[in-house]
């Protein structure tokens, strides 16, 4: 069943420690567009599926990747995104989405998604390890 679009962004906000709901929504489009542009197929209509519809939206109709982007280069784009962020921000902004996209999604199913992306993803979903 998919998270309701209050309690997703009520933990974004938390995780992220924004002081509004607006920053926590921007960090959230922000980092699923992104994200979505990276994944494929079935496991992407399937993390879709478990997030808020608005959420799902942004992360099925992406803009494509021409290349996956490392971790790294992750943050990099978000940072240029967001107005005002910086890397170090911007690393901030992505683990709190991330962390929170991973909780919806449940282990097996972000394991599934790990395996779309270039290595050292696991970090910005909040694994210490691989999984």
């Amino acid at each position: 069943m998919a998270m309701r679009w209050e309690a997703f962004l009520s933990q974004v906000k938390e995780r992220g420690r924004y002081e509004t709901t607006e920053e926590a929504d921007r960090a959230a489009r922000t980092v699923l567009a992104l994200l979505g542009a990276h994944l494929v197929g079935e496991v992407r209509a399937e993390l879709a599926a478990r997030l808020p519809e608005g959420m799902a939206l942004l992360l099925l109709n992406p803009l494509q990747a021409h290349e996956p982007l490392s971790p790294e280069r992750f943050v990099r784009a978000t940072a240029a995104w967001i107005e005002g962020a910086t890397e170090r921000t911007a690393a901030w902004d992505v683990s709190a989405v991330l962390s929170v996209v991973s909780d919806a999604a449940g282990e097996e199913l972000t394991r599934r998604v790990l395996l779309q992306l270039p290595a050292g993803y696991d970090l910005l979903f909040g694994y210490s390890r691989p999984v």
